[in-house]
């Protein structure tokens, strides 16, 4: 897939899922990180050197804050993290090697400010 067509569909697909857990009843402080670092990849992503490794480490991170705050998606949100999945499975190892998936920080650079919830 080309370049430009893999951050276009991961953009769309990122601000879909964004609209829709901005709805969740329950804001609690695992699914307000979520958010926070789905805005930050949406907004990084069209500079990213390796988009398919941003988007790999992007998933991991969802599901690992998903789990540890019992967030559980619906069909919908869990197919739009499906389909960034399968858009981020070409960095293959490279796009996991030694990170730490719970880390909100790796989405962020040294000079921006990251929120606390």
């Amino acid at each position: 897939m080309e370049k430009t067509k893999l951050i276009n569909q991961a953009q769309a697909d990122i601000k879909e899922l964004l609209g829709l857990l901005n709805h969740f009843e329950n804001q609690s402080t695992e699914l307000l990180d979520i958010l926070d670092v789905l805005a930050q990849v949406y907004r990084k992503l069209p500079e990213a050197k390796n988009p398919e490794a941003v988007l790999n480490r992007l998933v991991n991170y969802i599901r690992s804050v998903a789990l540890a705050g019992r967030i559980h998606f619906p069909k919908k949100e869990e197919a739009l993290i499906i389909d960034l999945g399968v858009l981020g499975q070409r960095a293959g190892l490279n796009g996991v090697y030694m990170a730490d998936f719970s880390d909100k920080s790796q989405f962020y650079s040294i000079f921006e400010e990251i929120p606390r919830h």
